[in-house]
């Protein structure tokens, strides 16, 4: 990637929604395009079972999600710039917690949540875009998994129908596909805007 690419994201903010199986790769992603700052949002701790898909290692089990991400990231960046909130997300608290966030990457695993936070974005957050994610359940058909733009401030990723279920979990390959994408359209989202306003 050419430097000036790093260069024009270094003033950028992204807020991570959630640490799991899509934050903590996300993050990863983020951290290597050396996005400005990243505010990382979870209040979860890190568990066995979060090992099958999600980017922490078995001597971080037990450590909260918030902690062992910033220790990842910044073994990938040191002089990378995060904010940590160990917070259990309510409208009220997204609207806080990501003020200065100029896109917002919606990394839930519930529904409800998932609703939450773009609809609370969408209505109360007026200059900030959100990439959320739904359907990425289950294995194989990696190219079902696309990214779309579903109007100025709302990008989805996913194959919108693939929830999880009996014999339909959650895997490491396409979680990390969704993730690979959200991270892409933040990048874009972000190089997209900035070179808007250099043209005017």
């Amino acid at each position: 990637m050419a430097p000036q690419i790093y260069f024009e994201l270094k003033n950028a903010v992204v807020g991570i929604a959630g640490l799991g199986g899509l934050g903590s790769n996300v993050g990863v992603a983020l951290t290597r395009l050396k996005v400005g700052k990243l505010v990382l949002a979870d209040f979860d701790v890190v568990e066995e079972s979060n090992l099958t898909r999600q980017n922490y290692f078995a001597d971080q089990i037990g450590q909260h999600k918030v902690d062992a991400s910033m220790e990842n990231f910044r073994r990938i960046n040191p002089d990378a710039n995060l904010e940590g909130r160990k917070v259990r997300l309510t409208p009220e608290k997204i609207i806080e917690v990501f003020k200065d966030c100029h896109v917002i990457a919606e990394c839930f695993d519930r529904p409800d949540q998932k609703q939450m936070i773009v609809e609370t974005v969408l209505t109360k957050m007026k200059d900030a875009v959100v990439v959320s994610v739904s359907g990425l359940a289950g294995y194989g058909r990696s190219n079902e998994i696309v990214t779309r733009r579903v109007s100025d401030r709302l990008v989805l990723v996913g194959d919108t129908v693939s929830g999880t279920g009996p014999g339909v979990p959650l895997t490491a390959p396409r979680v990390g596909i969704a993730a690979y994408h959200q991270a892409n359209a933040i990048a874009e989202i972000l190089l997209n805007e900035l070179h808007t306003k250099l043209a005017r």
